[in-house]
């Protein structure tokens, strides 16, 4: 509702913006982590564990990974969770920005902005805790590439509202929902264990705010807008799809990093990985009008849209 105006889109109903951050702080207020805290970042790794769940390993059931012993494999893993990591803090940095940007010319008083400032706090410690987990796994960062990295300073400085919460559920969804398998999986090195279970419970407040709120904007945006939002998400889910895993974490591994990206583009495994982790956020894009056009089109070619 905005002004006395009932909004609805293809999913129902739209909540009154302040209902919806008034329930999310107070999940916040139960439900926030200190990762400095609450996470024994002095235990010594436990051997024979993973970093990282085989099955979501980039060369996982691809002839090169058949042929590396179990310990080249898991040490891809270690490099690969170290990636992520690293994707997930420029993910992170950019969204905080696009947040601030966001609230600029709002009511400071109101429930909307405090809760985006509740989540820019929150993604601040978990920038922080991805940081020390890169740290504490002995790897290096993994950076994306200098393109991708100016395309996302000319994406958060001319973003639309619509864009912004689009581009941040890309960069949200897949992520959380590897997470979602890692947290609770026994292979798993206890600090990953721990690292992904307080991002998952957090993430999942932040991406209700940015669903409610890409709802409200593909409703009210005006067309031109929502024509721009749906280029800009189909842009962004191909840089993501590129972006996702840093290559030279096959040769920190020993592996020979063109081969190694060769037999992950062609492999059916990754393919449906990667299709399955988004479906989730491609069939809400869809329900709510971005998938459309070009922007489909670019959704397909990034290999994250069946």
């Amino acid at each position: 509702m905005t002004d006395g105006v009932v909004l609805r889109d293809a999913l129902g109903l739209l909540r009154d913006r302040e209902e919806v951050a008034e329930r999310l702080l107070a999940a916040s207020a139960k439900h926030s982590f200190d990762p400095d805290a609450e996470i024994d970042w002095d235990a010594p790794p436990v051997p024979d564990k993973w970093y990282w769940p085989p099955e979501l390993v980039s060369l996982y059931d691809t002839p090169l990974w058949r042929r590396m012993p179990e310990e080249q494999q898991m040490d891809l893993a270690r490099h690969e969770a170290a990636s992520l990591a690293s994707l997930g803090i420029w993910f992170e940095i950019i969204l905080m920005q696009l947040l601030v940007r966001h609230i600029y010319d709002m009511s400071v008083t109101s429930a909307h902005v405090r809760y985006a400032l509740t989540e820019i706090g929150d993604e601040t410690r978990h920038s922080k805790m991805f940081a020390r987990m890169i740290r504490k796994s002995g790897t290096p960062t993994y950076p994306v590439a200098r393109l991708h990295h100016n395309l996302a300073r000319v994406m958060k400085t001319v973003s639309t509202t619509p864009g912004s919460f689009a581009g941040t559920l890309l960069g949200e969804e897949i992520l959380d929902w590897m997470q979602r398998l890692t947290f609770p999986d026994e292979r798993v090195q206890p600090l990953v264990r721990d690292v992904t279970r307080i991002h998952v419970v957090e993430e999942a407040r932040h991406v209700r705010y940015a669903r409610e709120e890409l709802r409200r904007q593909m409703v009210t945006a005006p067309e031109w807008e929502r024509r721009l939002t749906r280029l800009s998400s189909g842009q962004a889910a191909r840089v993501f799809s590129l972006a996702f895993v840093n290559p030279q974490v096959y040769t920190d591994v020993g592996l020979d990093r063109h081969e190694a990206v060769a037999q992950v583009r062609a492999s059916g495994h990754r393919r449906d990985v990667m299709q399955t982790g988004a479906r989730r956020l491609t069939d809400f894009l869809d329900d709510v009008g971005v998938l459309r056009g070009v922007g489909r089109r670019l959704w397909r070619s990034s290999g994250l849209l069946a």
